[in-house]
Order: structure tokens, then C-alpha cells, then sequence
């Protein structure tokens, strides 16, 4: 029988651990499922769930310890079936925001998600500057799922007055 871990690492930047990470995985029989992985201000952060047979958390532990020994932080988390159903039946959209980079953006659109009951379940920022004047831009994507019975009105509208007035523009997506 599998089970799912939740595997985080984080640490200075270096060629060649994912490839040290993913030999310890599949070495011990798992298997990526999901991964995201960024450079981030020279420190690197990987976030993955991986499918594992059930082996001694000890034995997994020791494969890693060469990678904590190097400076690397790691932790792991068996995922729960109940969590993992917790959003059935949810609708999923895609939120993207652009515009000119300006401290609040990300707050004010999170804020107003937490508070509609709406749970983010990836963003991805970035920030860029604008090909004739390098002022810095700033994009946003993010996959929500919304309650079956938040009316898409009531929320989408509210998030384009939150575009107006954050002075971005905001695009909302049905995900089929």
C-alpha cells in the first residue's frame, strides 16, 4: 500500500539536488506525483508530493540526511485522505492579474478570497519590468476553488472593484 507524503526542501541554490532528491525517492520505490520548484533570491525551494510504499520513516529519514547535512531543510507530511476531500465538489477557476507592481496586490486579492470562502489552491507571482520604461509589472496567476453555492457574481464582481481600485486588471476563468 502507497501513501502520499507532502516533501518540502529549502536551501542555498546548487546544481544538481533535484537529481540528488529524485534518486532518493524512486531509489526507496516512490514516485513524484506533483512538484513545483523555484530559485527564489538565490535560495532554492522544492515543493512535492510524492507516493511512497510504507517503509520505516527512519529509513527515509537516513537517505535524507545527507541533503540536511549539506544545509538543506526538510520536512514531510503524510497527506490525509479527509483533507484531500475536503473541496469535492467545488468550482474551479483561474485568477490572473496584471499591471504596474505596487505593495498590497497580493493582500487585498487574498483577503477578499479568504473572506468570500474561496481557497486558493496555487498562485504563482512575478514580477518583470515593462519593455520601454522598465517600470517594474506585476502578473499573478491562481487556481481557486469556489463554494458550489457562492453565486460567481457576488464574488467576481467584488474582485474587479478590487482591480479598479488596486489599478490592475483582473481576469476570471471557469476551468473546464
Amino acid at each position: 500500500m502507497a501513501i502520499n507524503l507532502v516533501f518540502t526542501l529549502t536551501g542555498h541554490d546548487k546544481i544538481g539536488v533535484v537529481d540528488q532528491v529524485i534518486d532518493i525517492i524512486v531509489g526507496l520505490g516512490g514516485n513524484v506525483e506533483i512538484s513545483r520548484m523555484a530559485r527564489l533570491g538565490g535560495e532554492f525551494a522544492m515543493l512535492m508530493m510524492v507516493s511512497m510504499p510504507t517503509l520505516d520513516q527512519s529509513k527515509l529519514d537516513n537517505e535524507l540526511q545527507s541533503l540536511r547535512d549539506e544545509g538543506f531543510r526538510i520536512s514531510l507530511m503524510q497527506t490525509e485522505d479527509e483533507h484531500a476531500k475536503k473541496y469535492l465538489g467545488w468550482l474551479p477557476y483561474e485568477i490572473e492579474v496584471l499591471g504596474a507592481d505596487h505593495d498590497g496586490i497580493i493582500h487585498d486579492i487574498a483577503h477578499h478570497l479568504a473572506d468570500q470562502g474561496i481557497n486558493i489552491e496555487t498562485m504563482d507571482t512575478s514580477t518583470s519590468p515593462a519593455p520601454m520604461s522598465g517600470t517594474p509589472l506585476f502578473s499573478m496567476k491562481a487556481m481557486v476553488i469556489i463554494p458550489p453555492q457562492l453565486p460567481f457574481q457576488e464574488w467576481s464582481d467584488a474582485l474587479d472593484e478590487i482591480g479598479d481600485n488596486l489599478n490592475v486588471t483582473i481576469e476570471v476563468k471557469m476551468i473546464t
